[in-house]
């Protein structure tokens, strides 16, 4: 009999065995729909066997292999298999997470092959502005199948949707198929390609090193300042690797950044040579898309971390923006990191890989110091020069709702100037306490470890950890005073005094309340790219990757918060964010300024900010990591635990200490600690830091520490290598 070994989406680090009398070596990582318990699963084949530990008559025969969709490539199943070994998580929640969602479905078309709508020529060819203003839902799945290049008819809700979608296909402007667009392996001709500007000698440098890597594998850290164009560099690599018939992955840290990426990398190649993947796609919309980049029908694959995991199987280069960035690292179930995966990719594959940065992670900056990476600089702007950095003391200084005089002259000269400036503040909401002078009160959120923000639409109190949301009080909760004030500043508040200070400024708030609303802000760019606005107040999603020729002027506030967290990272991500923000100033032809407030002008993170000195800064922190003992000189994973009762917590993460048994030498376990937060949603959360020398022998640890780890009613998961200690 044949059995065949399957990867189901359980919390369980084995394979489970069902009988298959029909199944070859051809279904492995294939999709299959098998009984568990009283229901129905979709797995993954991992292995054929002919025996199994298993009584054979409690082995149940699977369903269905589905065999309408071909199976995931091997390399694939490699990267996830790793992926598992490395994180020490279950396997078949590795490899059910990699796929879209769509195919974890047990019902609906996703498990077999689905319909797909695409344009027609006569549809390619119709202007939106060209319909009825009547038309309005024909105009909205018109620029839907232009953006997606293909919809599944899953995708396509409602019925105002529904009819829009008849009406189009009976005018010949849609068309259905449960087929490509393309045979397998084929990409879509090039179409409204443009080629790029002049490249300054170093980005030529820098793209003729990487050219010279195609082939083989080479970690390759691109460490460009702000503004040098390392955009340009990945064009011409990309532009590179479709000419030589392969394909490339374009890892981005943020979902807000891929709207604009595709726009850049669309108008050099035309759109239908790429996709982007990130999971604000709609469920079909993202499988149809990763269908084309696994049959090849596309050269480039943009996308956001989880895009890592996508089949290419043309593979030529791997480039990895913003490495540096924490959003690579995944902070729930599996706790992966796409650049640390990425570079296991390109070796895998056999091709370089590009890690760009202007503030590279300083694991990435001693790779490249001890000469594992290879480093290329790029240290002069494509275009205008570096701004020069100020910083501004404010210690003893009476500020107007955190702003000091010198940031308002700034301001409003700028206005004068009629060029735009940024406010950056990377603390959302109206005051971030609500505070009562008479007893000393702050609003509380009842299910965390964490105060109310205060948030000027509707007078709410927000928890920015848990979502909950109540009224602003009208008296004190304890003594009944009304007298309630908003302590601190958040860009609600801040956009509210600057409007007042310069009446004469368009002042608009970027950040994730204002921008929550699909396509606002996409609204919000294409305001400050027409110059229709002065004075942004925005969070850190302006920090990094957007390019505003007529922003002149940053202004920071708050800087020194990063100062006082309690992480050992804190000062390498402060110095990121400060240099990243400041780097949006004068990209234009205007020279460009930063203003940076702090009560602490002789901390040295300001001294090497103002000098715009990155490598001294790492070299610094470097030195001060090796004597301290921290990361990257040593190796970490974190046993978390949480729960709803508090004592249940450390009652199992004190057990979990006492099953590891006597420790090597060159493993130190620390006592267990309260997360930070401690509590999160009502549920209580603690911490059991282990640290090595060395990666094997922690990882051996694990290996054998793990499967004893007592039963409790507690919810623990493992990290390697976190960022959040």
């Amino acid at each position: 009999m044949t059995i065949v070994q399957v990867a189901l989406d359980v919390p369980l680090a084995r394979t489970f065995d069902y009988l298959a009398s029909d199944a070859t070596s051809g279904d492995l990582g294939r999709l299959v729909l098998v009984p568990f318990g009283p229901n129905r699963r979709v797995g993954i084949i991992v292995g054929l066997a002919h025996a199994s530990e298993v009584e054979p008559e409690r082995l149940r025969p699977v369903v269905r292999i589905v065999r309408s969709r071909p199976p995931l490539p091997a390399h694939i199943l490699d990267l996830c298999l790793f992926c598992s070994r490395y994180y020490h998580h279950p396997l078949g929640e590795v490899l059910l997470g990699a796929i879209p969602t769509a195919l974890r479905r047990t019902q609906g078309t996703a498990l077999s092959t689905p319909v797909v709508f695409r344009l027609t020529a006569a549809g390619a060819a119709q202007a939106p502005e060209g319909l009825p203003r009547a038309s309005v839902a024909r105009r909205a799945l018109l620029d839907r199948l232009r953006a997606a290049g293909a919809l599944a008819d899953h995708d396509i809700r409602g019925a105002g949707a529904r009819r829009a979608l008849r009406s189009l296909v009976a005018a010949g402007w849609v068309s259905s198929s449960d087929q490509p667009a393309h045979e397998p392996g084929r990409e879509a001709p090039a179409s409204g390609a443009q080629p790029g500007p002049t490249l300054t000698t170093g980005q030529a440098a820098a793209v003729d090193t990487v050219l010279a890597a195609l082939g083989s594998f080479q970690t390759i850290l691109l460490q460009g300042i702000t503004g040098s164009g390392k955009t340009e560099v990945y064009l011409r690599i990309l532009e590179a690797v479709l000419a030589g018939g392969g394909q490339a992955l374009l890892l981005v840290p943020e979902i807000n950044l891929t709207p604009q990426l595709e726009a850049q990398l669309a108008e050099r190649f035309g759109a239908g040579r790429l996709v982007t993947l990130h999971s604000a796609l709609a469920e079909g919309e993202r499988l149809v898309r990763w269908d084309r980049a696994a049959a090849g029908q596309v050269g480039i694959v943009a996308g956001t971390r989880l895009a890592v995991f996508t089949p290419l199987p043309r593979l030529a280069a791997v480039i990895v923006d913003e490495e540096h960035d924490a959003s690579y690292k995944q902070q729930e179930g599996l706790r992966y990191h796409a650049r640390d995966l990425a570079v296991f990719l390109g070796r895998q594959r056999g091709v370089p890989v590009i890690l760009g940065s202007a503030t590279p992670s300083l694991e990435s900056f001693r790779q490249a110091e001890a000469g594992r990476y290879r480093r290329l600089t790029l240290d002069t702007r494509a275009s205008g020069r570096p701004p020069a950095v100020r910083i501004v003391d404010v210690h003893g200084v009476n500020l107007d709702n955190g702003l000091s005089p010198v940031l308002l002259q700034a301001l409003a000269d700028n206005l004068a100037r009629a060029e735009q400036s940024l406010v950056f503040l990377n603390r959302r909401g109206f005051a971030p306490t609500l505070l009562c002078p008479a007893c000393g009160w702050v609003a509380p959120c009842q299910r965390c470890s964490a105060r109310l923000t205060v948030h000027a639409p509707g007078r709410r109190l927000r928890c920015h950890l848990c979502g909950h949301h109540e009224a602003v009080p009208r008296v004190c909760p304890a003594c009944g005073s009304q007298d309630l004030r908003a302590l601190g500043e958040g860009t609600q508040r801040l956009e509210q005094v600057l409007a007042a200070r310069l009446p004469a400024a368009r002042v608009a708030r970027i950040d994730r309340d204002a921008t929550r609303r699909r396509g606002a802000f996409r609204a919000l760019r294409e305001r400050i790219d027409a110059n229709q606005l002065d004075v942004l107040v925005g969070t850190q999603m302006l920090a990094k990757g957007h390019d505003f020729p007529n922003l002149t002027l940053v202004c920071v506030l708050g800087a020194d918060l990063g100062l006082m967290a309690a992480d050992f990272r804190a000062e390498e991500r402060l110095f990121a964010l400060l240099l990243q923000v400041a780097g949006r100033a004068g990209r234009g032809d205007r020279p460009g300024q930063v203003l940076v407030q702090t009560a602490f002008p002789a901390h040295p993170l300001f001294a090497a900010l103002q000098a715009q000195d990155y490598d001294g800064f790492a070299r610094g922190q470097l030195t001060v990591r090796q004597a301290s003992g921290f990361p990257p000189f040593l190796y970490q994973a974190l046993l978390r635990a949480e729960a709803a009762e508090e004592h249940a917590v450390f009652d199992f993460l004190r057990e979990a200490a006492r099953c590891t048994g006597p420790l090597p030498e060159d493993i130190v376990m620390y006592d267990p600690v309260p997360a930070n937060p401690a509590r999160v949603a009502g549920r209580w959360r603690g911490q059991l830091l282990l640290q090595s020398t060395a990666r094997p022998p922690l990882h051996r640890l694990l290996d054998a520490w793990l499967p004893r780890l007592p039963e409790q009613r507690v919810h623990w998961s493992i990290d390697v290598d976190p960022l959040e200690v």
